[in-house]
């Protein structure tokens, strides 16, 4: 759809207007052109919400990269500075007699004291864990794809939110090119009124009509003024660009249906980042499960010791000692089978969590198709209103001039073309936002612009 020469210079005039909005600080750093596609990457790359789940899958990737070594030994090496004191008694038994002799006392006691410096190395390794390791990586695992679609899920509202805005700012530049041109219109219709006046062809209050009808837009326009600036700083803000941003995709809308209900339906319930999310949660439920129960069996490891400082060693201690142990928990100050069932119900609510959001999806899958639909719809019907509306206004003004139709006719009829064009932009910007919910509700909102270039008709 082509620009009327009007729609140009109220352009025009907007920019300039625009520029005068800014604060003199501001206007140092010029708006930026950009269309849809290059302000999503921009907001992918710069939004400090995603930045954060991506920390977030970093963490948990190097958390399960910590598992995976859980099998191999584990090696300390200690040393110990000791000051000691040993006392012995040795029964001497047929010997007393003769030790008696040499004053030696029986039992003969033998007392030594040293300070010393023990070096040892232990070192053990898990055999069976009773599946306590297992559960441990299975639920890292899980963490780093719930963290990894937690971090999708906040890209697909980051899209979304940019959608409202990008478009929203569009919306406001085509209601201030509208609601100038009603500006324009009632100016002129005024104007037309005084001179009609002057002639004694008019009544005076026919002239008041137009005049009270003229402010009335004078004020839309500046308040229009004031929503493209709010729109400006949204958008600005959201994509880190202080200067301002100039969208250069222009409110769109498809010519036909964005696609079948149940192709959407079904992408959602396969693929939809929030399924995955619970999903994993779920995941982590289980190892929970099998975590609580390995607490149950008993595990077994080998384990070594190697003492470094042999000369200096008690005597109760080896010089080396590998082998093989066991150990079965027989009591604990908790209910180990109260927290296996815990586990359990956990993962039951995880699972009754992902049986609702597949409803849910459903249901705001419908939601968004049916009313992309209906937008469409409406802005197709308003397409013969607009230009009913720009017809009525040519024949009632020149009814006027030639007073064969009241000034409140014109102000009428001119009222009734800027509420069909404001219609008729809201109707596009709701079917643009409609859109991007439907992709957002079934896990595709990054697809968003491959529905722009699809676009047969749009608003410049």
């Amino acid at each position: 759809m082509r620009a009327s020469p009007g729609a140009l210079r109220c352009a025009a005039a907007l920019a300039l207007a625009g520029v005068a909005l800014v604060p003199v600080h501001a206007q140092q750093a010029p708006s930026t052109p950009m269309d849809f596609a290059t302000a999503q990457q921009r907001l992918l790359d710069t939004s400090d919400a995603i930045e954060g789940m991506a920390a977030n899958v970093r963490s948990k990737e190097a958390q399960q990269g910590a598992t995976r070594t859980l099998y191999r030994p584990t090696v300390d090496i200690e040393a110990r500075l000791l000051d000691y004191q040993k006392t012995f008694l040795l029964p001497l038994g047929t010997f007393a007699s003769t030790a008696a002799s040499y004053g030696i006392a029986d039992p003969f006691k033998y007392v030594t004291r040293q300070t010393l410096v023990r070096p040892v190395a232990t070192g053990s390794v898990p055999i069976y864990s009773g599946g306590e390791i297992a559960a441990a990586r299975a639920a890292a695992k899980a963490q780093v794809t719930q963290a990894a679609a937690e971090r999708e899920i906040a890209s697909e509202q980051a899209t979304l939110q940019l959608a409202q805005a990008y478009f929203g700012q569009q919306l406001a530049v085509r209601a201030l090119i509208v609601r100038r041109q009603a500006l324009e219109g009632l100016d002129a219709h005024l104007a037309d009124a005084r001179k009609l006046e002057q002639a004694r062809f008019a009544a005076r209050a026919q002239v008041l009509q137009a005049q009270v009808a003229r402010d009335d837009a004078d004020r839309d326009y500046h308040k229009a003024i004031s929503d493209l600036a709010t729109a400006n700083a949204i958008l600005a803000g959201l994509l880190r660009l202080p200067g301002g941003v100039q969208p250069t995709t222009p409110l769109f809308v498809l010519s036909g249906s964005a696609g079948r209900l149940e192709d959407f339906k079904a992408v959602a319930l396969s693929a939809h980042p929030q399924l995955v999310r619970l999903r994993a949660l779920g995941e982590t439920a289980d190892a929970g499960v099998r975590a609580q129960q390995a607490r149950l069996r008993p595990s077994i490891y080998g384990f070594g010791q190697y003492d470094f400082n042999r000369d200096h060693s008690l005597l109760t201690n080896p010089d080396w000692a590998f082998g093989v142990g066991i150990k079965f928990q027989l009591f604990s100050g908790t209910g180990r089978r109260q927290a296996v069932e815990a586990a359990r119900e956990t993962a039951a609510q995880a699972d009754a969590g992902l049986r609702e959001a597949r409803v849910q999806l459903e249901i705001g899958v419908t939601k968004a198709w049916n009313e992309a639909e209906a937008t469409r719809e409406r802005f197709a019907l308003l397409r013969s209103a607009e230009a009913s509306a720009a017809e009525n206004l040519r024949l009632q003004s020149l009814a006027f001039r030639e007073q064969q139709a009241t000034s409140l006719d014109v102000v009428d009829a001119q009222l009734g073309v800027s509420r069909v064009a404001i219609q008729r932009a809201q109707a596009a910007y709701d079917y643009d936002v409609a859109i991007a919910q439907l992709l957002a509700a079934s896990g595709q909102a990054r697809r968003l612009p491959d529905f722009i270039s699809r676009a047969h008709e749009v608003l410049q």
